[in-house]
């Protein structure tokens, strides 16, 4: 067991650092998360993706500790109430606003997203996993259905759409929402609280722990990694991570997601077993 002082938060985000290309996590990768959660570090997962599509990710590593979705929106420890649990959310009126002009917006696909459940206007195999490939009755997007305020929302627009959404968002929605374009080839904006980012979630968790901004590692890849990245005592890029993350982080790991890079550099910067 490791001492308090020398007590680590680990930061990792999932799609390109923990995860394979596959999205699939390693036998390697697993036990070496293990192995420092063994010795008293802090693991926690800080991702983008909704809980609905990590809680399996959280569930193979086998930790207890806190996760953060929806890129700082959302902290709260898996299958437990945890009374420091909290959510940022949006508001019901933004998500039927844009299901009522998603036509003149220029809008296919509308997802919705609080902690325990999602809506849709249809479903679609466009982007597997992130975007529902099926409803139920009571997931259609509706204000009849609509029982929670969302957390975030993800929005599949049709080419040349995206600064008109944006536009219509910021003039009447500005003042509390954040529209993020995804990297990559997909059409796709998120809704999410405006400044809400990763490195929120990340120090809100190092502050239950009481453990200082410079025994926190953090490991990232893309844009929305970028805050984490630059705020943790040690921040991480992945060798397979963009070149604006790899400016801006204090080391890079020599191996990329695909080999167990992460694992790797935690093996030897934490001296694991």
């Amino acid at each position: 067991m490791t001492r308090l002082m020398d007590q680590h938060l680990i930061a990792i985000d999932l799609d390109g650092t923990t995860l394979n290309n596959r999205s699939k996590l390693t036998a390697e990768t697993i036990n070496t998360l293990r192995s420092a959660a063994k010795d008293g570090h802090i693991v926690s997962i800080i991702t983008g993706r909704p809980y609905r599509i990590a809680q399996h990710i959280y569930d193979q590593i086998g930790i207890q500790t806190p996760m953060v979705n929806f890129n700082g929106a959302l902290t709260h420890i898996p299958h437990q109430n945890w009374d420091k649990e909290y959510e940022i959310e949006l508001t019901k009126e933004l998500a039927l606003d844009l299901l009522a002009h998603r036509d003149e917006l220029g809008i296919d696909t509308i997802t919705v997203e609080s902690k325990d459940h999602f809506w849709a206007n249809q479903a679609t195999k466009d982007v597997p996993e992130f975007l529902p490939n099926r409803l139920k009755p009571s997931q259609l997007l509706s204000k009849r259905n609509l029982s929670d305020n969302p957390i975030a929302m993800t929005i599949e627009y049709q080419p040349g759409s995206k600064k008109k959404i944006i536009r219509a968002v910021n003039e009447k929605y500005g003042d509390f929402v954040e529209p993020r374009v995804w990297g990559g080839p997909y059409n796709i904006l998120e809704l999410i609280h405006r400044g809400t980012h990763k490195e929120s979630g990340m120090f809100y968790i190092a502050k239950q722990y009481g453990i200082d901004r410079t025994h926190i590692i953090a490991f990232g890849d893309e844009k929305n990694d970028q805050e984490m990245i630059a705020a943790a005592g040690r921040g991480v890029a992945m060798n397979n991570a963009i070149p604006e993350i790899k400016a801006i982080a204090d080391d890079v790991t020599p191996i990329d997601n695909e080999h167990n890079g992460l694992a790797e550099y935690l093996k030897d910067y934490l001296k694991l077993a």
